[in-house]
């Protein structure tokens, strides 16, 4: 099985920009997309071979995410069940017949962090919806997490520990959700790997210079991580502010 995660900034606009041939080429079963910048009825897309799902922000143009599948699930949710949390359209899970899907949008923290609090209220509440999942069976979690873990995983770390993305806040409820019984792919895969990012900022030709933030991922239940054959950043794949990331699964 092949997982692709993507942040696209915006569906439509990356629909412009060939994502319906990316896609095709990457051919992945199961996409999981983020901030997609999508209200109901705005967008007509019909891809064949793959069936749409789409978790719409109450905002316009803000947020949300959506899941593309070759393979039939067993059921859909949207949001995790709490209200305050799911008017964003952050969150879509697929359940398998051995393991649930998620892709996930996770809040920015702003300039200045101040969306921080209740970022943190957010990363508890996430977690403790993926581990009720993962009591019942395992959970592949991707998305743009929002977070750089440690200081490999960016460019310029020691000018960024009280920047959004790489607050130290952060980085420990990400520290909790992989202790909580989860694997970062990537990087259990490559530890020592450097100069691999998954996002760059539009200013000063960050990505042709490669000053970026590796913030997109594929987390796994650590019983799955037998299972995982690889894990990916397609850097080369244009067409976003983000690439898309890969996961291989036996």
């Amino acid at each position: 099985m092949k997982f692709i995660s993507w942040n696209v900034n915006g569906l439509r606009a990356g629909i412009k920009k060939g994502f319906v041939d990316k896609l095709y080429s990457l051919n992945p079963d199961v996409i999981g997309l983020q901030e997609i910048k999508l209200s109901e009825g705005q967008l007509e897309l019909e891809l064949e071979g793959y069936t749409t799902y789409y978790n719409y922000a109450e905002r316009k143009g803000y947020s949300g995410t959506a899941i593309f599948t070759k393979v039939q699930p067993l059921a859909v949710t949207y949001g995790i069940g709490i209200p305050e949390h799911d008017n964003e359209g952050r969150v879509i899970t697929m359940e398998f017949d051995d393991y649930y899907f998620i892709t996930c949008y996770t809040p920015n923290s702003k300039r200045g962090l101040e969306r921080l609090d209740y970022r943190m209220v957010w990363e508890d509440a996430f977690r403790a919806y993926v581990n009720a999942l993962d009591a019942k069976k395992p959970v592949i979690l991707c998305g743009d997490l929002n977070v750089a873990h440690n200081d490999i995983d960016l460019a310029n770390p020691d000018a960024n520990h009280k920047s959004a993305g790489f607050s130290d806040e952060e980085r420990a409820k990400f520290t909790e959700l992989l202790a909580s019984g989860y694997t970062d792919t990537f990087r259990h895969l490559y530890p020592d790997t450097v100069n691999v990012y998954s996002w760059w900022s539009n200013f000063a030709k960050a990505r042709e210079r490669n000053v970026g933030w590796r913030i997109d991922y594929f987390v796994v239940s650590n019983r799955l991580i037998d299972a995982v054959e690889d894990s990916k950043i397609h850097m080369d794949v244009l067409g976003s502010d983000h690439c898309p990331v890969e996961l291989l699964l036996k």
